[in-house]
C-alpha cells in the first residue's frame, strides 16, 4: 500500500490521471482546465502529460460542453465534464435534465452515457454571486442521473475513478471549501474493488446517543459536532452519505435504530432538501424506534448571501449542536 498525504483538490487529481492511463476513451472538458490547470487547479498537469485532445479547453458555453459530451458518449467516450462553479450549471441543466437524464431509458437500455459532470459546490470560501451554490438535490429530483459527493481525499480519489467507470451519467458534486484539506491516500487501491461502493454511505464515528447524517462539504462540520458533544458526555454517530441518489436509507436506518434519534445537516436550504427526504424514509422505516422527531440543520430559503454573511447562512458547529441538543431534550 502506497499512502500519501494530500489535498481533496490533489487527490482528485490523482484520480483522474489514473482513469487517463487506464482508459484511453478517457477524456477531460472544460473551461480553462488544460494550461491552466482549472480555477482550482485540479486539473493542474494533466493537459501537458496526456495533450489537448484528451484534456480539452472549452469555450465558456456550459449547455455545449454538456451537449458535446453527450455525443461524445454515444461514440464511445467517457468525458469528465467540469462546470467551474455550482452556480454556471444552470445554463447546462435542459441537457443534463432532458437529454443526458433519460436517453438510457428512452431507448430502452441499447445506449450508455457514461458521462460524469464535476461541479465545485457549497460555500467557505468568501466567493461572489453565483459562485457558492448548492444545487445538488435538483438533480436528485431527476431520475437517471447518480449524484454523488465526497468528503475527504481518499473518497474523492476513490470515487472519481468509481464515477468514470460507471456506466451511468454521474454528476460528481465536489466541496469546494475543503479543497485545501489534507488526508491520507492510498493511490494503489483498486476502486472498482474498494470496500466502499460508488452508491454506499458509511459511519464515520460510532456513537449510541443520536445519529447526525452529512454529506459532502457538511460531513468534517459533523465530526466537530461528535467532538463536541463528546466532551459534554454525548455519543453522537456520524453518517457520511456520500451518495445523495440513490439514497444508502439502509445503512442510515440501521444507525437511528441503534441511537433512536437523528439530525440531518447540508449547506443548501433546508426547505425540500436532501434532509426532507432523509427524515421523511427514517420516519417511515423507523417510526417505532424513534425517540423523538427528525430534525434538519441547513441554509436558509434565501439567496445564498454575500461573502461577510456567509458565516450566518452556513449550518456551523453552534447551530447542528444545538439540533442535536433539542433531539436529546425528548
Amino acid at each position: 500500500m502506497t499512502t500519501q498525504r494530500m489535498t481533496f483538490a490533489k487527490a482528485i487529481n490523482t484520480g483522474l490521471r489514473k482513469a487517463l492511463e487506464h482508459d484511453p476513451k478517457v477524456m477531460l472538458m472544460g473551461e480553462d482546465i488544460g494550461a491552466l490547470g482549472g480555477v482550482f487547479r485540479v486539473t493542474d498537469g494533466l493537459a501537458k502529460d496526456f495533450g489537448g485532445d484528451r484534456v480539452v479547453d472549452t469555450p465558456l458555453a456550459e449547455s455545449g460542453i454538456v451537449g458535446t459530451a453527450i455525443g461524445l458518449a454515444l461514440r464511445g467516450y467517457r468525458p469528465v465534464c467540469e462546470i467551474q462553479f455550482d452556480g454556471f450549471i444552470f445554463p447546462a441543466f435542459d441537457q443534463i435534465t432532458t437529454q443526458l437524464s433519460k436517453m438510457h431509458y428512452r431507448s430502452r437500455g441499447r445506449l450508455n452515457l457514461p458521462v460524469v459532470i464535476r461541479v465545485p459546490y457549497g460555500g467557505g470560501i468568501g466567493a461572489v454571486e453565483h459562485h457558492s451554490e448548492s444545487p445538488e438535490v435538483l438533480f436528485a429530483h431527476t431520475a437517471g442521473l447518480r449524484v454523488v459527493s465526497p468528503s475527504d481525499p481518499q473518497d474523492a480519489f476513490t470515487m472519481i475513478q468509481q464515477a468514470i467507470a460507471s456506466p451511468d451519467p454521474v454528476m460528481f458534486f465536489e466541496p469546494k471549501g475543503r479543497y485545501w484539506e489534507k488526508g491520507d491516500v492510498d493511490t494503489d487501491a483498486d476502486p472498482l474493488a474498494a470496500a466502499s461502493t460508488l452508491d454506499g454511505a458509511r459511519v464515520l464515528r460510532s456513537g449510541t446517543d443520536v445519529t447526525l447524517v452529512a454529506h459532502g462539504p457538511t460531513v468534517a462540520t459533523a465530526l466537530k459536532v461528535a467532538d463536541a458533544a463528546a466532551s459534554e458526555g454525548r455519543s453522537v454517530e456520524v453518517v457520511d452519505l456520500r451518495t445523495i441518489s440513490p439514497l444508502d436509507t439502509t445503512a442510515v436506518a440501521e444507525s437511528v435504530r441503534r441511537t433512536g434519534r437523528c439530525v440531518v445537516v447540508h449547506e443548501a436550504p433546508v426547505l425540500y432538501g436532501t434532509g426532507a427526504e432523509v427524515a421523511a424514509r427514517i420516519t417511515e422505516e423507523c417510526f417505532y424506534h424513534l425517540e423523538a422527531p427528525v430534525l434538519r440543520v441547513g441554509g436558509f430559503h434565501t439567496p445564498y448571501p454575500v461573502a461577510k454573511l456567509e458565516h450566518e447562512y452556513l449550518p456551523g458547529l453552534d447551530r447542528v449542536l444545538d439540533a442535536v441538543d433539542r433531539v436529546l431534550a425528548h
